[in-house]
């Protein structure tokens, strides 16, 4: 173990260190702090019923339990773990850190003691699987990769067996970010678009969470901008260190761009052609913007054929596109990870050629639908609607101006069952079938996975 570290448990010994959350990514972190010595307290809104077997083994690790609706006013620690879906400025929180408590968070920490180089990815669409992609790509080259962040697991737990030479490639939500005060060696942002407004005050806000990831970069360090998309274009001026810019529409100083059907990189002028977008396995144009951030995140340390090789083999992510079955001749696709109407546009309804049938609504982020009412009439036949946001994607569109009622059919149900057997009962063989729900699933599920594999379920189930 490094000195840092070192230095990072002995001072905990003894303290007081509370985790906001029993759920499973904090489970890890409790059993940490209480084999390294300090005084564990596990908090949630949730009674002990609730958390059923993440509370017993939140007891067993040693934790005591602070649990109920008055949770976070009733912490007593010295050092306090945010979870991301905790938000920052809340009231309750502002009064432990005007007492003088330590407020910090699982990835803040891990930021501070990893030894390695970390390449950490932010943006509203994309994030994760651009995040895999890098992760491949190292992984193929020979490189030991530590996966994590809100990709699903906690990295900190692991920190004692992470290497100088080792890679920590990890997914940054706002969330997260809006804390942080260290950026990573390389960091990637996809894209901005207005997401998360049920959480942060406004749209200012959102984004300077983001911009986090290149604030506090040093000189030696590289940052991957979207030369696309306007809002990421806007932190070129805060950039410390080297720049890669990657486009699929126009040539880049340094970075990847698309030159018609061919990735090629710009390493301040001199250009090496890459693969054809035909090389990629995983189907849309938005996975090409996935490879194109990935690329220009590790150029230089993964060589072109070892790209090439990962593209042709890496299938994609669980709930992004993913195939579930046919049955009857229609064919069934769980794209759960659309919880945006940027992700629903420039995900599933730009990877068919046909007009398909979705499955859309949520929880309502309070964020405007707008602008994907012309994208539904226009690549959409059966939209089947549920949840709070069902009547403001209808709105948008039978507001827009393509709007035909004789060429789109609207169907509203209460639950994902009934969403699947209407779509089995209207839909003939050849149609598709995609769950994209344009909205977050908070509300009807625990998370957008819960959304994506009970509706894989259900289609699973059809006889």
């Amino acid at each position: 173990m490094n000195n840092t570290l070192n230095t990072f448990f002995n001072n905990i010994k003894g303290k007081k260190v509370a985790f906001i959350g029993i759920g499973t990514s904090n489970l890890p972190l409790i059993k940490l702090f209480a084999d390294k010595g300090a005084s564990v307290i596990a908090c949630d809104k949730k009674n002990f019923e609730e958390l059923g077997e993440n509370g017993v083994k939140a007891k067993e690790y040693g934790a005591e339990l602070v649990l109920g609706e008055n949770y976070l006013s009733s912490i007593n620690a010295d050092i306090v773990f945010r979870s991301p879906g905790t938000p920052f400025y809340k009231q309750e929180l502002v009064d432990l850190r005007n007492r003088g408590v330590v407020l910090t968070s699982e990835m803040e920490v891990f930021f501070d003691l990893c030894p390695c180089k970390i390449i950490a990815v932010t943006g509203s669409d994309g994030k994760t699987t651009t995040t895999t992609i890098i992760s491949e790509l190292l992984k193929a080259s020979g490189k030991k990769v530590h996966l994590g962040g809100n990709i699903g697991k906690p990295l900190l737990p692991e920190i004692e067996s992470v290497s100088e030479d080792d890679f920590a490639v990890v997914e940054l939500s706002s969330f997260q970010l809006i804390s942080m005060r260290k950026s990573p060696d390389i960091a990637v942002v996809t894209n901005l678009a207005p997401n998360h407004l049920d959480i942060h005050k406004d749209m200012q806000e959102y984004i300077d969470s983001k911009k986090n990831i290149i604030l506090h970069q040093n000189a030696f360090s590289k940052s991957v901008l979207n030369s696309d998309n306007e809002i990421t274009n806007q932190f070129t001026e805060s950039v410390r260190g080297s720049l890669a810019k990657f486009s699929t529409k126009q040539t880049v100083s340094n970075g990847a761009f698309l030159d018609g059907t061919e990735i090629c990189y710009s390493d301040y002028g001199k250009v090496t052609k890459t693969m054809d977008i035909s090389d990629i396995k995983i189907p849309g144009m938005h996975n090409v913007e996935n490879y194109l951030a990935a690329i220009s995140a590790v150029w230089g340390i993964v060589d072109v054929e070892t790209i090439i090789s990962v593209a042709k083999t890496f299938g994609g992510v669980e709930h992004r596109a993913e195939f579930v079955r046919e049955f009857d001749g229609v064919k069934y696709y769980n794209d759960s990870i659309a919880s945006s109407p940027t992700r629903t546009a420039l995900g599933t309804l730009s990877l068919y050629k046909e007009k398909i049938a979705i499955i859309a609504g949520g929880y309502d982020k309070h964020i405007p639908y707008e602008p994907l009412g012309p994208v539904i009439n226009e690549k959409v036949k059966l939209l089947i609607l549920l949840g709070d946001t069902a009547p403001k994607i209808e709105k948008a569109v039978k507001e827009a101006s393509n709007y035909k009622e004789d060429e789109l059919e609207i169907v509203n149900v209460a639950n994902m069952e009934q969403a699947v057997n209407e779509a089995k009962k209207r839909c003939v063989k050849g149609d598709i079938v995609s769950l994209s729900p344009a909205s977050a699933s908070f509300g009807l599920y625990k998370n957008f996975e819960e959304r994506g594999n009970h509706f894989k379920s259900i289609v699973n189930n059809l006889k």
